[in-house]
C-alpha cells in the first residue's frame, strides 16, 4: 500500500475491518515502518478512537490486539415516519442505549418537527447516562427521496413542505435551540427504506453482495445495497417503486398526483381506503397492522392481494439486481402480504433468478432505519478521508 494511502485513517479502516489488528500486521499490510505505525496508531488512541486487547496466545506472550472503541462516543438517530417519530442514543456499534417515541406527523412541516425531535435530545442523553459532547452525531431517516449529497429532501410525495428543505442546517439549528452551547455535531439524512436496508443487511445479511429491502407502510419504497454500500442512484432516487405505474388501474389516484402508480394501489394508505369503502373504518397503514394482527378477514384478504400487486413489480427488481436477499418491512411486513408476493415472485420470475434468494420479513423491526442511521453516520465520520480530515482539526 502507497504511503499515502496509508494514513491514520487508513489504519484505522485495516482494524475496524479486521484484516489488521495487531502492530505487525499494519506493519505487514502497509509496509510502513515500526515507528510510523507506532506515531500513527497513537493519534488514534489520544483521540480515544482505539484501545487494546489481549490476542490468543500460540504459546509464548499473547499478542496485543487492537480494537475500534465502540463506547468513545454517541449517535443521535431519529426515524421520522408519515405520523410517528421515533429517537435514539447508540453507541457506535449500533446498540440501543435510550429511545424514545410518539405520535408525530411529518405534515407538519420540517420547522415543528425538527424542532420537536430535537426537545427530545436532553432527555434521551440523560437516560444514556452521556453528555452533548459525547455525540459524533446526528443520523436521521425519512420517509422521501433524498439528495445524499446535500441533505436535501426532493420533491417527496408523503411529505408536504419539506421539498428543497435542507434538512442537516434545519437540524443543526433545532440542536443549538435545545442543547445551549454544546456544538452541534455533523447531520447525515438518508432515505428510511435505504437505512433500513443498510441496517438489516449489515446486522442479519453482511455477507450478502447484492441484498434488496421493500418497505411497505404509508407509501412503497426499496432500499438497495451492494457490495455493502448503499446504492441510492445519481440523485437519491434509486428504489422509488412506489411510483411505478400500473397498467390496468388508471383510476387510482397517488399522493404523487399521478394516476396508477403502484402505492396508490397495494400500499397501506390504500388497504386503509379500502377497508373504509367495505365500512371497517381505517384512518392509517398502523391501524391496517392492527386489523391484520386482531386477524380480521377483509384486511388479510387486501395485504395478500397486495402482495400480489407488490410481487409483479418485484419480479423486474429481481430480475434486474439478482439480489441474495429480499426483506419485506413496514406496517404490512406479516404473512398475507408475503405470502402474496412470494406467490407472484415464484411464479413469474425466471427459477434462475430465484433458485438463490431468500424472501423474508425484517429482524430488526421498528429499528430497522434507526440502527441504519447510526450505521451511516459511523461509517462516514471513520471512513479515512474525514477521520484524518478530524484528526488533523484536533490537532498533534
Amino acid at each position: 500500500m502507497p504511503t499515502n494511502q496509508a494514513s491514520a485513517g487508513h489504519l484505522l479502516k485495516l482494524i475496524r475491518s479486521g484484516q489488521a489488528t495487531t502492530r505487525g500486521e499494519l506493519q505487514a499490510a502497509t509496509g510502513l515502518s515500526r515507528s510510523t505505525v507506532g506515531h500513527r496508531l497513537g493519534r488514534l488512541f489520544d483521540a480515544g478512537w482505539l484501545r487494546d486487547t489481549t490476542g490468543t496466545s500460540t504459546g509464548g506472550r499473547p499478542s496485543a490486539r487492537l480494537e475500534f472503541d465502540t463506547g468513545h462516543a454517541v449517535v443521535l438517530t431519529v426515524d421520522l415516519e408519515t405520523t410517528h417519530g421515533r429517537a435514539a442514543v447508540t453507541d457506535l456499534a449500533g446498540a440501543v442505549l435510550a429511545e424514545h417515541g410518539r405520535p408525530l406527523l411529518v405534515s407538519d412541516g420540517p420547522d415543528k418537527v425538527l424542532d420537536t425531535v430535537a426537545a427530545w435530545f436532553p432527555d434521551l442523553l440523560r437516560a444514556a447516562g452521556v453528555d452533548a459532547a459525547a455525540v459524533c452525531g446526528i443520523g436521521l431517516s425519512v420517509p422521501g427521496p433524498v439528495d445524499w449529497e446535500t441533505g436535501t429532501v426532493v420533491q417527496p410525495p408523503i411529505m408536504p413542505g419539506w421539498d428543497g428543505c435542507p434538512v442537516r442546517s434545519a437540524m443543526r439549528s433545532a440542536w443549538t435551540r435545545h442543547m445551549g452551547p454544546a456544538p452541534a455535531p455533523p447531520v447525515l439524512v438518508d432515505n428510511d427504506a435505504n437505512l433500513m436496508a443498510y441496517g438489516e443487511q449489515r446486522h442479519h445479511h453482511p455477507d450478502c453482495s447484492a441484498f434488496v429491502l421493500v418497505k411497505v407502510s404509508a407509501g412503497i419504497g426499496a432500499g438497495v445495497v451492494v457490495g455493502g454500500e448503499p446504492y441510492r442512484g445519481i440523485d437519491g432516487g434509486a428504489g422509488d417503486i412506489g411510483h411505478i405505474r400500473l397498467h390496468d388501474r388508471p383510476d387510482a389516484l397517488c399522493m404523487c398526483g399521478s394516476y396508477g402508480c403502484l402505492a396508490a394501489v397495494a400500499s397501506g394508505r390504500a388497504i386503509a381506503e379500502q377497508l373504509s369503502a367495505l365500512a371497517i373504518p381505517t384512518a392509517s397503514a398502523a391501524e391496517v397492522r392492527e386489523h391484520l394482527t386482531a386477524g380480521q378477514p377483509d384486511a388479510i384478504r387486501l395485504a395478500r392481494e397486495a402482495g400480489r400487486r407488490v410481487g409483479e413489480v418485484l419480479v423486474t427488481v429481481v430480475t434486474l439486481l439478482n439480489p441474495g436477499v429480499l426483506v419485506i418491512a413496514g406496517d404490512l411486513a406479516c404473512t398475507p402480504f408475503l405470502t402474496g408476493v412470494r406467490e407472484l415472485l415464484y411464479q413469474r420470475a425466471m427459477p434462475r433468478t430465484t433458485a438463490h434468494l431468500t424472501v423474508t420479513t425484517s429482524e430488526l423491526g421498528d429499528r430497522a432505519a434507526l440502527t441504519g442511521a447510526a450505521a451511516m453516520v459511523v461509517e462516514h465520520l471513520y471512513s479515512p478521508e474525514v477521520a484524518d480530515a478530524r484528526l488533523a482539526a484536533v490537532g498533534p
